[in-house]
């Protein structure tokens, strides 16, 4: 058994398998979950359970957080009982893997800062199977003497762990990047739907692009959900459309990025529940 303690809050799609992983590699685990239930699953499997993140914050050395936006992040570290309210811990490490905006980590690493603790942002690319797999990318943004005590950690739930500058520029970079992935889910969509209304097949349509100089995974993966009609969350279009909302805030007014803006923020009372490659709904 590791002799590091880990405190893990959020235990969605991507939370579950992330930390079950680190239960796997030995380390012992305590989770904090609004939903009980899924705190049941990861009780199964040997973690810990704590009844607030101020009572998680005293009973571990390294907190690690997946939620899922800047609203869950200030109540998690600043709400009654959150993490900041207990006095009486110094010295943590504070890992936030969430896709927020590089505004609340540099609020929120001041605030630790101020009670002796150290804040890394850690966003990751990749959806569900790669998380169960520990083959996520994670951007990092913070000090590098702290992400170097962490990497230990990362390395079990990614391939790359990568610094990219000061805190807020891990979510920066993880901004870029689903400014991209809105580029691709819709260039995707748009593809297939014009394909198809000119007569081509879209199995054929798919089998080209795969086998062409423009196949990659997400082509492969959304295309295959696009043949079976299976538009079930691994990355719910409302989370892409709350991305390019934070990215437009830091100054995405690109051609694609408006129009990528546009279509996500149409598509998402209809879709937000759906995967983000159901924009092509919309699109058709």
């Amino acid at each position: 058994m590791n002799e590091i303690k880990i405190g893990w809050i959020g235990l969605g799609n991507m939370g579950g398998p992330m930390s079950q992983r680190l239960i796997n590699a030995g380390y012992s685990v305590t989770v904090y979950n609004r939903s009980k239930a899924k705190e049941e699953a990861l009780k199964l499997m040997g973690a810990a359970v704590a009844s607030s993140p101020r009572l998680l914050m005293e009973q571990v050395n390294v907190i690690i957080i997946m939620v899922t936006d800047d609203q869950a992040i200030r109540e998690i570290f600043t709400g009654d009982n959150g993490l900041l309210s207990s006095k009486k811990t110094n010295g943590k490490i504070i890992i936030n893997m969430s896709t927020v905006s590089p505004g609340i980590s540099k609020e929120m690493a001041s605030l630790c800062s101020q009670e002796g603790n150290d804040y890394l942002d850690c966003p990751v690319s990749g959806s569900v199977k790669q998380a169960e797999e520990g083959q996520l990318v994670i951007m990092v943004g913070g000090d590098e003497t702290i992400l170097e005590k962490a990497r230990p950690i990362l390395e079990h739930l990614g391939k790359l762990t990568l610094l990219v500058g000061s805190t807020g520029a891990g979510n920066t970079a993880k901004l870029a990047i689903n400014t991209l992935l809105a580029f691709h889910a819709q260039g995707l969509a748009e593809t297939v739907v014009f394909a198809r209304n000119n007569g081509i097949k879209t199995e054929d349509l798919i089998t080209l692009i795969n086998n062409s100089a423009l196949g990659n995974i997400f082509a492969k993966i959304k295309g295959d959900a696009i043949l079976q009609n299976n538009y079930k969350a691994a990355f719910a279009l409302k989370h892409i459309a709350k991305d390019l909302r934070l990215a437009k805030q830091e100054g995405l007014e690109t051609p694609m990025g408006e129009t990528a803006f546009k279509t996500f923020q149409q598509a998402e009372p209809a879709l937000g529940e759906e995967d983000i490659i159901s924009i092509i709904k919309y699109i058709a």
